[in-house]
């Protein structure tokens, strides 16, 4: 069975679709992803679509519902690389992605997470990957 592959960095878990999204790998991808957050107590989840050119009503409504299960589970989600036809077309079918922050690219929506994580007072137990190194 096809996955999307999850990476973790630090307090955060970053997915990036690199293949068409059908409903099936939507759904498998929800779980999967709601099983890591859970597993990791990870803060943030960055989702990059910037591959995806097409995105159906059912696939807008998997976003929304990943952030608001990853709300529920205490994380973040940033939704980046969203293509100017995609954001039309979930416009056009009325999609507004409660919950959901974007970002242009993935630089920008790590900067959202960290900023967000910085709000919400990190955990000091948690590996900080900007922390400098003490001698």
């Amino acid at each position: 069975m096809e996955r999307i592959p999850i990476l973790q960095m630090g307090q955060f878990l970053i997915v990036t679709i690199q293949v068409d999204m059908h409903d099936r790998l939507a759904l498998t991808l929800q779980d999967d992803l709601t099983s890591r957050i859970s597993a990791t107590n990870a803060k943030g989840v960055l989702i990059d679509i910037s591959a995806l050119e097409i995105v159906d009503s059912f696939i807008g409504r998997m976003l929304a519902n990943i952030s608001g299960m990853a709300r529920i589970l205490d994380a973040q989600t940033v939704v980046t690389g969203m293509q100017p036809a995609v954001a039309i077309t979930l416009v056009e079918l009325g999609l507004s992605l409660p919950g959901i922050k974007t970002a242009l690219n993935v630089e920008r929506g790590m900067q959202l997470l960290r900023a967000a994580l910085g709000d919400r007072q990190a955990d000091p137990e948690q590996d900080d990957v900007d922390a400098p190194v003490e001698a």
